[in-house]
């Protein structure tokens, strides 16, 4: 019983002081709710990127999202990258409505590129703005987003600004595996030292990159993250190694996507990069599965034989994981009946996980919207990702 003490204190303490981290952590990060916008005769010409790659489902109601976005002027570039559904009969359709509409159609990927980098860096070879946004073809925006994200990159001058966005998709259990994967990329990244020059610390979000075009030039772009399946991350983890300035806000309230439908969907999107966050490299992997295994799997479990202290110290552990997933909720605007879920949702994240790892170590690769990437090209891309530092910022 002594060892089942001694693991439950060192389970609290972990617990502890991961939940306490990522607390004083995202306080530490700014609402771009709060933030005023640019006043409108300052705004520089923005260039809105989106590609979209089988997005018929999606792509109508983004687009008009972003048109109906109180900024001019903005130049908004879309690429059908090789869809096969309606996507570009929806597009053609659009672009009788709105000419302002620029629509680029790629039918062949060329090797050493994966699709959604390639499409962005074709994009952003023709852009025309001082400032390049990238996002996704399904991210939906409130009509200040994009002036109030302007009015702090221009007041703090920044390079590079991202956001956290909210999954707007229904669901208890699905909406707890986002914030607990939220919570995960928290501590692992810790975002909200991004915009600190000394320290090393990165980030960048695919549903809204916003770049200075300058900057993104400077740092080779996606040219540079080719074959890199987190090219998002990356394309942050880039500029803010080149010195140029960073920031990631809260953007829940104006930032919005039906991300996955439903929890089999999210499993099978971890496919492309679960593995990938890691860099391909099997020994993180296990760390990680073993600690959540330790520290979300057995407290729980272990309660049921545990007496004295250690039943008291497991179950603190359990409650200071509960009160976590409740303030995530509160800040995400989730439900409360979403928290019970955080004891389920070690089990599907491992699992994830652990699937996406063997798959990909089985496969040889991994297949992303119909197209399969050789598992020793994406390791070789990754460490010349991580060996190829990008030039000193030059602004």
């Amino acid at each position: 019983m002594a060892s089942i003490q001694l693991f439950a204190l060192l389970v609290l303490g972990i617990t502890l002081y991961m939940a306490v981290d990522v607390f004083l952590g995202i306080r530490r990060i700014r609402d771009l709710g709060r933030c005023e916008p640019i006043d409108p005769s300052a705004m520089p010409l923005v260039s809105v990127i989106i590609p979209a790659c089988n997005e018929a489902a999606t792509i109508e109601a983004g687009l008009k999202s972003v048109l109906a976005m109180r900024y001019s002027p903005l130049e908004v570039i879309v690429v059908n990258d090789r869809s096969t559904d309606d996507t570009g009969m929806i597009l053609s359709r659009m672009q009788q409505d709105h000419p302002e509409i620029v629509v680029h159609s790629i039918r062949h990927l060329p090797p050493g590129w994966l699709g959604k980098s390639h499409a962005l860096d074709r994009a952003a070879r023709s852009a025309r703005g001082k400032y390049l946004l990238f996002t996704d073809a399904d991210i939906l925006f409130e009509p200040s987003t994009l002036a109030r994200a302007m009015g702090v990159v221009m007041q703090h001058r920044l390079d590079h600004l991202s956001l956290l966005f909210k999954n707007i998709t229904p669901g208890g259990l699905l909406n707890t595996l986002i914030l607990d994967g939220v919570f995960g990329l928290m501590l692992l990244f810790r975002p909200w030292k991004a915009r600190d020059p000394a320290s090393r610390r990165f980030m960048g979000v695919g549903a809204f990159n916003l770049v200075r075009a300058a900057c993104y030039r400077a740092v080779d772009g996606h040219h540079a993250i080719a074959m890199h399946p987190i090219d998002d991350i990356m394309l942050g983890k880039r500029i803010k190694e080149a010195g140029f300035s960073q920031e990631y806000l809260l953007g829940c309230g104006l930032v919005q996507v039906r991300w996955y439908a439903g929890v089999r969907d999210l499993i099978d999107g971890v496919m492309k990069n679960g593995f990938a966050l890691f860099r391909f490299r099997i020994l993180p992997v296990l760390a990680t599965l073993a600690l959540v295994l330790a520290v979300q799997v057995l407290p729980p479990w272990l309660m049921l034989v545990a007496t004295g202290p250690s039943l008291w110290l497991l179950g603190a552990a359990i409650m200071v994981r509960l009160a976590q997933f409740a303030w995530g909720c509160s800040v995400l605007g989730l439900s409360p009946w979403s928290v019970p879920w955080s004891l389920v949702t070690p089990y599907i994240s491992g699992y994830a996980l652990c699937r996406a790892t063997l798959k990909t170590l089985m496969d040889r690769g991994i297949t992303w919207r119909g197209t399969f990437y050789p598992l020793a090209a994406l390791k070789r891309a990754t460490r010349s990702q991580a060996q190829d530092r990008p030039h000193s910022n030059s602004r």
